[in-house]
């Protein structure tokens, strides 16, 4: 067996020797002064040597000691029917591919897989970007530790509310899920704050009163800032659509001739064509707009990149500078259009399919697929009327239909 002090003292010579030392281990001197490691092992009856390392003091050199260790680890290899070289060669791999995908390769990937609306997937993209990745968006996602996520959450939570914070929450829990279904070995680093943080309620919108409508509808007219946001406004509460549905309308859904909106599938929250009358009030809103973006694709373009559509955003700025944020959002119209159509009296079938809403009862939703669209053109017209009336500061009692 071989000593420190051989291996210290050996030199080179005009030809590569070696110095052996026990199990298949030995030193290989090389006439450029190189002193190597090797393993010498049989495999299925074939004799392999195995590369440890060179000879040093110094790590990443290996002593005498650390050589022998290296070779016992090999041994073990050999005795499961492993070549020592080959299983170096894949765990270098799988280093390498942990270390080249990032968090946020991987949370591309899992939106790609996610069935949603283009808006939605849009959405939470705009949310990993703003609050996610700054943190953990460029790092490998093995080396992603729970206290990042508490950071991150916690950072959420006090510079974006609650509600942004549940959302980053959600978002990332089902991201690692993906990875931990993947692999035996990795364990989700958000599952321990699933439950500890606090959960984001449910806001549901409260229905404006008619003098409130009134109130808004005339603030809306006055407002000097982008006309096409008005107008998005007023189609929304002419349709009862949704404001995705409105801001990102596009011309080649509508037939303002037979006062039709046929907005596709794609653009649906339940990912189904939704058909809709216009009131005569909207296709006035529409054929206005139509003088000044019908040109471009969308009804209302986003006012930096006209190819694109008007964001979100525009309209919660028209309700800041109009004094309602806070008292009133978007999605608040389609409440209030809800709670006033009951109130006068139309079924509530006409009402949820004006307002795209899924049949909740399994039975009528296999065989109801009534449209209603001329019930739904009528009582619309009626909505439209309705709405006028309360611009103008008229005091109404709704007769029922």
């Amino acid at each position: 067996m071989l000593n420190d002090i051989q291996c210290r003292n050996a030199k080179p010579q005009a030809k590569p020797y070696k110095l052996t030392d026990s199990k298949g281990l030995y030193l290989e001197i090389k006439p450029n002064g190189v002193k190597a490691w090797r393993y010498r092992f049989r495999l299925s009856d074939k004799e392999s040597v195995f590369a440890i390392g060179d000879y040093g003091a110094t790590p990443p050199a290996l002593t005498l000691a650390d050589a022998r260790k290296k070779r016992e680890q090999a041994r073990d290899l050999v005795k499961q029917g492993i070549n020592p070289a080959h299983h170096r060669q894949m765990e270098k791999i799988k280093r390498k591919q942990e270390t080249a995908t990032t968090f946020e390769d991987v949370a591309l990937e899992w939106l790609a897989l996610k069935d949603w609306a283009k808006v939605t997937k849009d959405k939470r993209q705009e949310m990993l970007k703003r609050v996610v990745f700054p943190t953990i968006g460029a790092l490998p996602v093995k080396q992603v530790t729970s206290s990042m996520i508490l950071n991150i959450l916690k950072k959420a939570a006090d510079n974006n509310g609650v509600s942004v914070m549940a959302e980053a929450k959600r978002t990332m829990y089902g991201i690692f899920e993906l990875l931990s279904e993947n692999s035996d070995d990795y364990a989700n680093p958000v599952r321990q704050w699933k439950e500890a943080l606090p959960k984001n309620k449910t806001q549901h919108k409260r229905a404006l009163c008619d003098i409130e409508i009134g109130q808004l509808l005339r603030d809306l007219e006055g407002y000097q800032g982008n006309f096409q946001t008005v107008a998005a406004f007023r189609l929304m509460w002419f349709t009862l659509c949704r404001p995705s549905e409105a801001i990102e309308a596009q011309w080649t859904e509508f037939d303002l001739d037979a006062a039709i909106w046929c907005i596709p599938a794609e653009r649906m929250k339940k990912r189904k064509e939704h058909v809709m009358p216009l009131p005569t009030q909207a296709v006035e809103v529409l054929r206005s707009m139509h003088g000044v973006t019908g040109n471009h694709f969308h009804v209302f373009p986003n006012r930096d990149d006209r190819t694109k559509p008007m964001t979100s955003a525009a309209m919660r700025q028209a309700l800041r500078n109009m004094g309602w944020s806070g008292k009133y959002s978007p999605h608040a119209t389609r409440t209030t259009g809800s709670t006033k159509l009951n109130e006068m009296g139309y079924p509530s079938d006409w009402i949820e399919r004006q307002l795209a809403h899924v049949e909740m009862n399994a039975v009528r939703r296999t065989y109801n697929h009534a449209g209603y669209l001329t019930n739904r053109t009528d009582m619309m017209q009626k909505w439209a009327d309705y709405l006028d009336k309360l611009k103008s500061g008229a005091e109404i009692i709704p007769l029922r239909a």
